[in-house]
């Protein structure tokens, strides 16, 4: 009988070494060079699936190679989350962006395209007035696209969830939609309702039945208080604007001012979702186009209205001739007043020859209708209304009508 190999050391004999995996030797030698059987391991126990359930406590290490899930050929799956920021960063991206492009824009275009008066505006126009001056005159333009993208997505989402589970991607104004909290879609359609002419507030009424998606059968669960209560919600209405209506008949040839006051109440009855599945799409693209020119249609105006106040200084020696300088005030000091002029240029007008200055209205701000809402002008705002109920708009100076 032969004894296990053993290495010979200073202290005496040391053993070989042992097995480093359990049950992986049928023997284990001992020290005094005899033969015992290795310890039983009980393997682990088997899943219901056959499989082996794995120790919760033990790690489990990692494949060689990732698993690659098989996805359909020519698809992307992104993830919800994903989307959902993708959507978050394009939407803030436009409602930040948007807002200053315009506003260096307008410095350029009331310069007149010129470089050094373009300079001389920046220098001297601060942030705070720039972006006064923007929220006052493009606000209504910045709901306006608010209000559209919310109404339009809000049907787009709900008609889009009637469509089969990862059929098609979702429009762009529904993720929008989807992102965006309820406080900022009521806070854009108030800044909607005291900006935007009063003319143009019974849009809202559609506008805000589809963003919110307040069908007729919310008001209650029974057909006949139903009927009361929108007949109840259209007598006020028509309480409000009969006496506009009325006069609007009366001059005649306001078809306008009658669609805008009859056409929408009605609509809002029937457009909150869904749509149909086969339209979908191709109502989101038309719908999609369709909002951004009209907002660069109403651009236009908007980079183009002027920064400055429009005044007429009247400027001459004590004695002798005067003469009236239209333009834009773009600074004073100790030795002249710059003026950019109406019809283009800058003069700089010495301090002591400013005789008289008035304040002027633009073109703009010229009524072109004669109809009233409770006497408030249909072309005026709230917030414009309420302001000449406080201080009434003075009479027009007689220089402000005498061309440059």
């Amino acid at each position: 009988m032969s004894a296990a190999p053993t290495a010979t050391g200073g202290d005496g004999p040391v053993p070989p070494p042992r097995s480093s995996v359990p049950g992986g030797a049928a023997e284990a030698p001992r020290v005094d060079g005899t033969v015992t059987a290795a310890p039983v391991v009980d393997p682990p126990p088997a899943g219901p699936d056959g499989e082996v359930a794995w120790p919760a406590a033990v790690p489990v290490a990692e494949p060689a190679e990732p698993v690659v899930a098989e996805v359909q050929p020519g698809r992307v799956r992104w993830d919800p989350a994903e989307r959902r920021a993708r959507a978050s960063q394009s939407f803030w991206t436009a409602v930040v962006g948007v807002p200053a492009i315009f506003s260096v824009l307008r410095l350029g275009v009331e310069a007149g395209g010129e470089l050094q008066t373009t300079l001389l505006l920046v220098a001297n126009v601060g942030p705070v007035n720039l972006l006064a001056g923007f929220l006052t005159t493009a606000a209504r333009l910045l709901s306006t696209g608010l209000v559209a993208v919310f109404a339009l997505g809000a049907v787009l989402a709900v008609s889009a969830d009637r469509l089969p589970p990862g059929a098609r991607r979702r429009p762009l104004f529904a993720r929008w939609a989807d992102i965006t909290p309820a406080w900022v879609v009521l806070a854009s359609f108030l800044l909607a309702l005291i900006t935007w002419p009063l003319l143009y507030l019974p849009l809202l009424l559609p506008a805000f039945v589809a963003a919110f998606q307040l069908r007729p059968g919310r008001l209650h669960e029974r057909v006949v208080p139903r009927l009361l209560l929108i007949g109840a919600l259209l007598a006020g209405y028509g309480w409000l604007m009969l006496p506009t209506l009325r006069a609007a008949v009366q001059q005649g040839g306001e078809w306008l001012v009658l669609a805008l006051i009859v056409v929408p109440p009605l609509l809002a009855l029937f457009i909150a979702g869904p749509l149909p599945g086969m339209v979908i799409r191709p109502l989101a693209s038309v719908t999609e186009v369709a909002v951004l020119a009209t907002l660069v249609w109403a651009a236009v105006p908007v980079i183009s209205t002027p920064v400055l106040p429009l005044t007429v200084t009247t400027v001459g020696p004590e004695s002798g001739p005067t003469e009236d300088v239209r333009g834009h005030v773009v600074t004073t000091d100790d030795v002249n007043m710059v003026i950019l002029q109406e019809r283009g240029g800058v003069r700089y007008v010495p301090v002591d020859q400013v005789r008289a200055q008035v304040l002027c209205p633009s073109e703009e701000e010229l009524p072109r209708y004669q109809l009233r809402i409770h006497d408030f002008h249909v072309e005026d705002s709230l917030l414009e209304g309420m302001g000449r109920r406080v201080r009434p708009v003075h009479r027009i100076d007689a220089a402000c009508r005498t061309p440059a």
